[in-house]
């Protein structure tokens, strides 16, 4: 971990105001839509209210795209020669990976508290407990899409295809049940879909597993998705770096 370089690229980072909007601006601007100014906001859940719920949800949203992102930035900086100018050095290859997984989390937690503070002002209600826990849960989860943007950037190897994953982002979060409740057979299909674990388990300390009426997923559900999910994407991005050091 370096300390000096996780500060430098923090700061670079926090300048693409682009890229703040749709990691920050965009979920709070969600959570403003789909949860404050609904008249459901205030229907009561098990630990919490409707509110809180789609409260967690944006966060989950705004810090998957903040790991997405910045891990997808740092594979495109390999193939533009800055892979090349850090082997000058005696930073070695695991410090930097180190160092960025540090810059994604610290850049994750901010939509996670911005849309948590929100939240609390515009009437979201849970326990204190679940209210940590979700939240916690929604900043840890998002480690898990560091590997898909990581595989993202290692296949295509451009800033159209950080786009490209950036975007389909939103079409997961409507296939795993974040933006709008799913039921039946749309339900059943979500909890195969790579967010719906990370979704459903921030969720849990506040809904006690209740999806939708009559609904309620056990925890181990979301748990067993979180690790597939983690495990196909992080075996994908290992494949894609050892192919390509080998044509290096």
């Amino acid at each position: 971990m370096n300390a000096t370089y996780w500060a430098i690229d923090l700061r670079r980072t926090l300048r693409d105001i682009t890229n703040i909007f749709f990691i920050v601006g965009l979920p709070l601007v969600m959570y403003f839509v789909f949860g404050s100014a609904q008249s459901y906001r205030d229907a009561p859940v098990a630990h919490g209210n409707v509110g809180a719920v789609v409260m967690i949800s944006m966060a989950v949203y705004g810090a998957v795209t903040a790991t997405t992102a910045i891990s997808g930035g740092a594979a495109l900086e390999r193939f533009q020669g800055w892979g090349r100018q850090l082997g000058l050095t005696p930073w070695s290859g695991a410090g930097f990976v180190v160092t960025k997984s540090a810059v994604a989390m610290t850049i994750a937690a901010v939509p996670v508290l911005t849309v948590g503070i929100a939240g609390a002002a515009t009437g979201a209600q849970a326990t204190p407990l679940a209210w940590v826990l979700s939240l916690g849960a929604a900043w840890l989860g998002s480690a898990v899409f560091a590997g898909y943007g990581l595989s993202a950037g290692m296949a295509f190897r451009s800033e159209s295809a950080l786009g490209v994953a950036g975007g389909s982002l939103v079409l997961l979060a409507f296939a795993g049940n974040l933006f709008i409740p799913l039921s039946g057979v749309m339900l059943d299909l979500a909890r195969f879909t790579p967010l719906y674990g990370v979704n459903a388990l921030a969720r849990y300390p506040i809904t006690g597993g209740v999806v939708a009426d009559g609904v309620v997923d056990p925890v181990w559900l979301p748990v067993l998705n979180v690790v597939a999910w983690a495990l196909i994407l992080g075996t994908t991005a290992a494949v894609l770096v050892r192919r390509r050091r080998g044509r290096v």
